[in-house]
């Protein structure tokens, strides 16, 4: 196989990463609609117009802002260069910030993700076929690797094939949240924190199969990015915790 792989349209060749990420945005779109039909959306269309905008600006934004800081050492202010980099990570990042804010803005209490956690995992799975067939052109690949399975993509050197790791890490991800699922109502918003908190470690450990940039401290820019989104559940975490047992003692208060 040859990398990276074109695709033929009316004569002209065109990116496989450009066809497969617009491909990944269309099914995912659908697919969301597709269950809001099927659940009850405690968002109201123009509330979760609000909320789409929102997550959409603070992905693009945090996506290509990410993406510049891969390289620190190629870094600078210039438009041109932040738009030719993106990262899913920072797009998750960003987007999330973005959500919490228009939220608050306009006053939507309710969790917002879990209709979107299922159709994010659809597109990046798609989204990843792009990245695999792009080679060495998408900047994604992995570090040299000995193992049997290690591919050529193009430049003599047998690398780990991290695009199909994050693949299989993301069905057996979609695989765990149905699960629990089937299992027992989740509580709201349980299930978009389950992928975030598991994407996030999984780019956390898979970043050291890559030629990332590593500052002195031994994490990449996207490593330090995903424990920051770490840490910001680690706090929600606690946080619930403590209204639930407040709520739990106001309510025995009553009823003794």
């Amino acid at each position: 196989m040859t990398w990276p792989v074109y695709v033929v349209l009316f004569g002209a060749e065109i990116s496989v990463h450009l066809v497969f990420e617009m491909v990944a945005y269309i099914l995912a779109l659908y697919y969301f609609q597709w269950l809001r039909r099927r659940v009850q959306d405690p968002i109201d269309d123009h509330n979760r117009t609000l909320i789409f905008i929102g997550a959409g600006t603070g992905a693009f934004l945090g996506s290509h802002f990410l993406g510049s800081l891969e390289r620190p050492a190629e870094f600078h202010w210039d438009l041109i260069y932040i738009m030719a980099n993106k990262t899913i990570a920072g797009g998750l990042i960003g987007g999330l910030f973005t959500v919490e804010l228009t939220k608050k803005i306009i006053g939507v209490t309710t969790s917002s993700g879990d209709l979107m956690t299922f159709p994010l995992l659809l597109a990046m799975f798609v989204g990843r076929i792009g990245c695999h067939l792009s080679g060495l052109e998408d900047g994604t690949i992995g570090s040299s690797s000995t193992l049997p399975w290690a591919m050529n993509f193009g430049d003599g050197v047998l690398r780990h094939p991290v695009n199909l790791y994050e693949m299989a890490f993301l069905l057996g991800l979609a695989a765990f949240i149905y699960y629990r699922q089937r299992q027992g109502p989740l509580p709201n918003g349980a299930q978009f924190k389950t992928f975030m908190i598991g994407y996030m470690g999984w780019r956390v450990a898979i970043e050291w199969l890559k030629p990332a940039y590593f500052w002195p401290i031994g994490l990449s820019s996207i490593q330090i990015a995903c424990l920051g989104c770490l840490l910001y559940y680690a706090v929600l975490s606690v946080t619930q915790c403590q209204d639930c047992r407040l709520h739990a003692r106001l309510f025995c208060k009553k009823i003794s």
